[in-house]
């Protein structure tokens, strides 16, 4: 079985794969980037801001682009952990937190592990932060990683 990795490229996330590899040395794992869509980011944004569909293609062309080199480059911190590590890139369907548990679900994810990177503020109030939303829609084990200020406080 595979333990999911969610990654970011945040510092947080970088410190739940570290401790992953630490914790599941020589482990399976996927390491999934999640990234949302022009289209949808520009309607979340503003009602007011409005795009051509073409240019929303290429926007999201891009932006995947760049998300499968995120993806990538944490599955080779992963494999650097000591972890056997695959990049995954998915678009989210509804919110990051859900597609992070769809690929659980569908990879049938012993684990998943995540950081505690959050919105933050007022946005974390009213929206909730991923790590808490797949904590609690997992339906499986997760692992959630401090933030590496948060540890060094506590120790």
């Amino acid at each position: 079985m595979t333990i999911l990795i969610a990654y970011d490229g945040s510092d947080d996330s970088k410190a739940a794969i570290a401790f992953a590899g630490e914790l599941l040395k020589g482990e399976s794992a996927v390491v999934l980037t999640v990234w949302e869509r022009a289209a949808m980011a520009s309607a979340r944004a503003s009602v007011g801001l409005m795009m051509a569909i073409d240019q929303l293609g290429a926007e999201d062309a891009a932006i995947e682009e760049a998300m499968r080199e995120l993806a990538e480059q944490g599955a080779d911190l992963a494999r650097k952990a000591g972890l056997e590590a695959t990049p995954r890139c998915d678009p989210d369907a509804v919110a990051v937190w859900s597609t992070i548990v769809d690929v659980a679900d569908e990879i049938d994810a012993r684990l998943v592990v995540t950081g505690t990177r959050g919105l933050g503020g007022v946005r974390s109030l009213l929206l909730g932060s991923t790590s808490d939303r797949v904590l609690h829609h997992a339906g499986r084990p997760v692992l959630v990683v401090p933030a590496p200020a948060a540890h060094d406080a506590a120790t």
